[in-house]
C-alpha cells in the first residue's frame, strides 16, 4: 500500500504489468489517478482505498497521481496502472486506443451551490463575482484551463463554449493559461491573474468549501450540458478474478469506504459502463479529429 512517484512508476510500470496481470498473480496492482487537487491531499485521502483495494486482491496496491492527464490515459492503455481514474474525456481518449478498457465504478455527487446531487457535474465559465457580467466582455481576456485532456477543463469547452460564441477559444480570448489543476484554475481567477477560468463545477463546489469562500464570490457566466461523472476503469489485462474482487471491495459494502468517499465531496459509489460515456463519445467523435 504505497504511493509511487510519477518517474519510478514509468520506470516499471511496463515491464512486468501483463505478465503478471494475465496469470492473476500480480506482486502488486496500480492505480493511477488524475491529478485533481495537490498531490499530498490525494495521498492522504486515498488511503481507506488502497487498504481496501489491498485486501480484497491479495496484494499490495499503489497509488499513481500523475503529472497529467494525458499520463493516466497512457497508463491504463500500455497496462502501466491496472485500475485508473480518468476524467470523462480522458476515459473517452482511452478507449478511443483501447476499446477493451472497462469502466466499472462512479461517484454519487453531493450537492453543492453549482451542482446538484446525482452522477451528472458541468463545466463553468465562472468569473469573479464583482467582475463582467456577459460573456461578451470576456473577449479578448485571459482564460485559465486545467489539463488539455480535462473534460470540463478544456475539452467541453473547446466544443460547446466554441458553438456557442461561434469560434475557438484561441479566437474569441486573448491568452489560455493552463493552470494544471482546477483548484489552480480557481486560484488564479480568485487572485486577479486570469479574467475567467473554465472548472468542473463540482469541483468548485468542494473548493468554495475547503477554503470557505462565499459562492457569491464567483458568477458563472456559462454552463455545459450536464456530464456523467469520472469513472474508475479496469485495463484490459487485468485478469477477471481480480476485476470481480476489486468490483465488489468497491460497490457492495457502502460504509467500508464511507470515509473515502466523502473525501472526494461524495455520498456513494454507484456500477457505471460504457453506456453512460457514449453521449460525451459522440460529441468529441464529431467534433475532435482523431
Amino acid at each position: 500500500m504505497r504511493v509511487l512517484s510519477a518517474l519510478a512508476w514509468l520506470l516499471a510500470a511496463g515491464l512486468s504489468a501483463k505478465v503478471a496481470a494475465a496469470d492473476c498473480r500480480p506482486h502488486s496492482l496500480r492505480l493511477a489517478v488524475i491529478p485533481i487537487k495537490s498531490a499530498e491531499a490525494m495521498a492522504r485521502e486515498h488511503q481507506p482505498l488502497l487498504q481496501r483495494l489491498s485486501t480484497a486482491a491479495g496484494v499490495p496496491v499503489e497509488l499513481v497521481i500523475a503529472a497529467s492527464y494525458e499520463s493516466v490515459v497512457d497508463a491504463i492503455v500500455s497496462g502501466g496502472a491496472d485500475i485508473a481514474r480518468l476524467g470523462p474525456a480522458s476515459y473517452v481518449l482511452a478507449h478511443r486506443r483501447d476499446p477493451h478498457i472497462e469502466p466499472f465504478a462512479t461517484f454519487t455527487l453531493s450537492a453543492g451551490p453549482y451542482t446538484p446531487a446525482g452522477n451528472h457535474y458541468q463545466a463553468l465559465l465562472l468569473t469573479r463575482g464583482d467582475a463582467v457580467n456577459s460573456i461578451e466582455a470576456l473577449r479578448g481576456k485571459r482564460v485559465a484551463l486545467t489539463d488539455p485532456a480535462s473534460t470540463s477543463g478544456s475539452l467541453v469547452p473547446s466544443v460547446e463554449f466554441a458553438a456557442h460564441v461561434g469560434m475557438p477559444l484561441t479566437q474569441f480570448f486573448g491568452a489560455l493559461v493552463y493552470a494544471g489543476n482546477h483548484d489552480k484554475a480557481l486560484e488564479a481567477l480568485l487572485e486577479g491573474r486570469v479574467d475567467a477560468a473554465f472548472v468542473a463545477s463540482e469541483r468548485t463546489d468542494a473548493y468554495l468549501a475547503q477554503h470557505a469562500i462565499a459562492a457569491t464570490q464567483l458568477k458563472a457566466q456559462w454552463r455545459s450540458q450536464p456530464i456523467y461523472y469520472d469513472p474508475y476503469v479496469f485495463s484490459a489485462s487485468l485478469c477477471p478474478a481480480l476485476k470481480t474482487r476489486i468490483r465488489k471491495a468497491m460497490l457492495e459494502d457502502p460504509q467500508a469506504l464511507a470515509a473515502f468517499v466523502a473525501s472526494q465531496d461524495a455520498s456513494g459509489l454507484v456500477p457505471v459502463s460504457q453506456a453512460e460515456y457514449a453521449p460525451l463519445q459522440q460529441m468529441m467523435d464529431a467534433a475532435v479529429p482523431r
